[in-house]
């Protein structure tokens, strides 16, 4: 099947509105990284940060735009990745493995996302992201986990569901 092209209706910063066979959909100027992260006492590392769409805060797993600042223009994704973390969380990655590719709303939007495993972890700092973030991290042990999640979301958070399968990734 051949794909017919879009037309672009409303262009921003890091966003375009399009329009195809009357459809219209959401894209992005640059590609997503997000970041299953483990550390060495088997804890899954998530970030909790304030998110101005839905007007909430969200725990979400490690993430972030790829090359949308001009020092990082250049990266490969799987560089970004590695600094993504460490932005974040203030964990290092030995090795970074990629995973799959998803679709993050294909009914709304033509973005995707690239998993990556993040592998021999090693504290380096503390996270919180970049001056344009405020993010709070967290080390969820694996068997806390559900019921951890299900109290954040009792308390009003928004729970990302890349959430969901990095856990089915991660089952062992």
């Amino acid at each position: 099947m051949v794909k017919s092209s879009a037309q672009t209706r409303f262009e921003g910063r890091y966003l375009l509105l399009k329009e195809r066979d009357g459809w219209e959909f959401v894209a992005r100027h640059h590609p997503v990284a997000a970041i299953i992260a483990w550390t060495p006492s088997n804890e899954l590392v998530l970030v909790e940060q304030y998110r101005k769409p839905i007007e909430k805060p969200t725990i979400e797993i490690p993430a972030g735009l790829i090359g949308d600042v001009e020092e990082t223009a250049l990266e490969t994704i799987s560089a970004a990745a590695n600094r993504e973390l460490e932005e974040e969380t203030g964990w290092r990655a030995g090795h970074m493995e990629e995973g799959m590719m998803v679709p993050t709303s294909a009914g709304m939007s033509s973005e995707w996302v690239q998993f990556f495993w993040a592998r021999d972890l090693v504290k380096v700092g503390l996270g919180g992201g970049d001056a344009s973030e405020n993010i709070t991290v967290h080390e969820i042990p694996k068997d806390q986990i559900d019921a951890w999640l299900m109290d954040k979301y009792q308390q009003g958070y928004a729970i990302d569901p890349k959430i969901y399968a990095a856990l089915y990734w991660s089952v062992t």
